[in-house]
């Protein structure tokens, strides 16, 4: 019996081929930096015209493709990194993070949250309240601005420029969203990189000041971001002051990206994916 001839016998008998065309136009994508002409597509995977036109519109109508704004070129959108975070790494990073996240909010006694990026906006994955009486609390599982918030401008600055330019691509306003132009934005953004995290007024809450790290991959793109929306006490209480608080969030930062390169080698979601 020739095994080799029963295992290629089993390759076609459960062959899919629209699937095979749209998974090698997705690994194609995922090798290009500027993205692809249809016809390039064509000529690279040697295919038919009509069929790569036929799967490129059903990928850029699932939003796993975008197409430039001129129209002719087509490259990966940021939907593959969302499905990712989806996946059980996600929830290993929320096990590793909130003891770390539960220890700030005792020290520190501010409310922490952890977001990561979610189809052009963030999405908050794990929130500890602080212990005193008052405290601002991040609903979980909400969804929070990608371009007017600490937490999404620590995520956009802590990228490559091109996945940068994807994320605001699939950017859509949240509601009250407070709007800022692109320049503006890449300065904030520089900002940011250049001190190593956020301090910001919050642009949704009066009297409120939002401190944000990057938790960074080994590529040393921000994979998450951990946010404290500080509230400074003005009665005769003696609390940490901003100055203290911003130290205890370094050191949370630093301690879980410690944890996690000691004990994993992998990742929860590397940039880009969708």
């Amino acid at each position: 019996m020739d095994v080799h001839a029963d295992d290629r016998d089993d390759g076609d008998r459960y062959r899919a081929p629209a699937l095979d065309k749209g998974l090698d136009i997705l690994e194609l994508l995922a090798e290009q930096k500027g993205g692809l002409t249809r016809a390039e597509i064509t000529k690279l995977l040697g295919r038919n015209a009509s069929e790569i036109y036929r799967m490129l519109e059903r990928l850029v109508a699932r939003q796993y493709v975008v197409r430039s704004a001129g129209g002719d070129r087509y490259s990966l959108s940021l939907k593959l990194y969302a499905l990712a975070h989806r996946h059980p790494p996600m929830e290993r990073l929320i096990s590793e993070a909130l003891p770390l996240m539960q220890r700030f909010a005792a020290q520190a006694e501010q409310s922490i949250h952890l977001a990561v990026y979610d189809r052009g906006n963030l999405l908050l994955i794990a929130q500890v309240d602080g212990p005193g009486t008052w405290g601002i609390a991040v609903r979980l599982g909400s969804r929070v601005g990608l371009v007017d918030t600490g937490s999404g401008r620590t995520m956009l600055a802590f990228q490559t420029p091109e996945q940068r330019a994807q994320m605001l691509a699939e950017h859509t306003a949240v509601k009250g969203e407070v709007t800022i132009d692109h320049d503006a934005l890449e300065a904030a953004c520089a900002h940011i990189r250049a001190a190593g995290f956020s301090q910001k007024d919050s642009q949704q809450i009066f009297g409120v000041t939002d401190l944000t790290f990057p938790l960074l991959g080994s590529s040393g793109q921000a994979i998450a971001a951990l946010t404290c929306p500080f509230l400074k006490r003005i009665d005769e209480y003696v609390a940490p002051t901003l100055e203290e608080t911003t130290a205890m969030l370094r050191d949370t930062v630093q301690a879980l990206s410690m944890f996690r390169e000691s004990n994993h080698d992998d990742e929860p979601a590397a940039h880009p994916a969708s």
